[in-house]
């Protein structure tokens, strides 16, 4: 199994949203590298839910349902939409700050490469954000 943490503007597409909705595909991806992690997923990987730009905290923890397909918002081929469902809200959102803080944390993706909106996390990372959520 492998994690991942994917953005959402909340004024968008929020976490709250998504779990009254149940089930979502995750499109309007639209950058190569975040492509060919989505294409990458599988059914039962976990993923952490994060506003961006307002908020800047992982709020939850999705899984995947439905592996890569074609987008159906768009004609062009390039790009592939999963199928995720909620799992849990977590207890005490993360912030982007306290993940900054965190030298667990130092080589994430949402620091290092703090633009790109589906990215891969390691296990051990995954854990550390859940872990900072329930403490």
């Amino acid at each position: 199994m492998q994690h991942w943490l994917i953005k959402s503007e909340p004024h968008k597409y929020s976490w709250e949203k998504f779990n009254q909705e149940g089930r979502t595909f995750w499109d309007g991806v639209r950058n190569y590298q975040a492509r060919n992690n989505l294409k990458a997923m599988q059914k039962g990987d976990l993923v952490l839910y994060y506003h961006s730009n307002e908020g800047k905290e992982v709020v939850g923890v999705a899984k995947v349902v439905k592996e890569a397909y074609q987008d159906p918002t768009t004609k062009d081929t390039n790009w592939v939409v999963v199928d995720l469902v909620p799992l849990e809200t977590l207890p005490k959102p993360v912030t982007l700050t306290q993940i900054k803080a965190d030298e667990r944390l130092q080589n994430i993706g949402l620091v290092k490469q703090g633009r790109l909106s589906v990215m891969e996390l390691k296990p051990e990372e995954f854990d550390r954000v859940v872990e900072l959520a329930n403490n």
